[in-house]
């Protein structure tokens, strides 16, 4: 019932432009803020692995290994991954464009931010983008998606599985 009325109802629809926008506002200047204020993620990765140590750990271990040998090493991808993938995501939110994959891509950041033991704003970001993301199409009705979702069905088939476009199971 209730994702029924977030997939299909207009009032439903209004409201998620709101928080849509104001999930991608967070995004947007969290990530314009690192990419003008210069960013550098090695202090965050070293002080989530140091997080996984003692007895009551805020990181679990295999999380830690992957930031250790993964990103640690590779914290120059990061050092632009990290604001760009913020601004971007910002972006498909406040103007409804791809509007599915924004909050999937968001809730992921997200998940990797707790998973280092920052709790911050992550967890009301998750549910608030739970619900974009559980509201499919009319999530980004009121917004660019309107004009991209129909020129993205007719251009990629209608045979194919898209059911996140529509808001369909």
């Amino acid at each position: 019932m209730v994702v029924n009325w977030l997939r299909n109802s207009p009032v439903a629809a209004w409201l998620l432009t709101l928080v849509r926008i104001y999930v991608g506002y967070q995004w947007l200047t969290s990530g314009w803020g690192k990419i003008t204020g210069g960013f550098d993620a090695g202090g965050f990765l070293r002080a989530a692995i140091e997080k996984s140590g003692g007895e009551h750990p805020a990181v679990q271990g295999w999380w830690a290994s992957f930031l250790e040998s993964f990103a640690l090493p590779g914290v120059g991808l990061f050092n632009v991954l990290v604001p760009w993938g913020e601004v971007l995501v910002g972006l498909g939110l406040v103007l409804g464009l791809l509007t599915w994959e924004a909050a999937l891509f968001g809730m992921v950041m997200n998940f990797a931010f707790l998973f280092s033991g920052t709790v911050s704003t992550n967890p009301q970001l998750v549910l608030l983008q739970i619900f974009i993301v559980v509201a499919g199409y009319n999530a980004g009705r009121i917004g660019l998606d309107h004009y991209v979702t129909p020129f993205l069905r007719r251009r990629l088939g209608r045979n194919r599985d898209f059911g996140h476009l529509s808001g369909a199971r």
